[in-house]
């Protein structure tokens, strides 16, 4: 039993030591505004980095991506009017893949504002004291060789959930 029970315990503690520092819950900043805009959790899946909206600010939270309708993607919900996903539960960021602790490219993000899909690079950002207060995700949207970050802010699961 005691074999069992160690194993299990270094089973767990070798997850948290191991998890790629981007994992977890972050919650989105408007860039220009500086309010929040959306509680996230960004997990991996069969091996490629994925990410979806736990809650949205001042928004209710079963409203559908309806401005993004008609839009599909043949690699990202193939035949699926993004119009008809919810929001709140879907993911918006999807495959992709590791070049380095912390740091995840290769892969899209939806706006599920407007529906249109971008190229997506993925960083965490130490909390250094200085430019970076505390622990940061870049979040960086491309379309070509022109791109626009925003900076995402650690949260807790609860925090991530609990947007209004």
């Amino acid at each position: 039993m005691k074999k069992i029970f160690l194993c299990v315990a270094f089973f767990l503690v070798s997850l948290c030591v191991f998890a790629d520092p981007a994992e977890g819950f972050w919650i989105s900043v408007d860039e220009n505004s500086g309010k929040e805009t959306a509680g996230w959790q960004i997990f991996q899946e069969n091996g490629v980095l994925c990410g979806k909206i736990l809650s949205v600010a001042e928004q209710a939270q079963d409203v559908k991506a309806f401005s993004a309708t008609g839009k599909s993607y043949s690699n990202f919900y193939d035949g699926v009017d993004i119009g008809t996903l919810f929001v709140v539960g879907t993911k918006w960021i999807w495959d992709l893949k590791n070049s380095s602790s912390g740091k995840w490219s290769g892969g899209f993000v939806i706006d599920p504002q407007n529906g249109k899909r971008y190229k997506c690079e993925i960083t965490f950002r130490k909390a250094d004291g200085k430019k970076f207060v505390v622990d940061t995700l870049e979040m960086r949207g491309k379309v070509g060789p022109f791109g626009r970050s925003q900076f995402w802010k650690k949260a807790s699961q609860e925090d991530a959930s609990s947007l209004k």
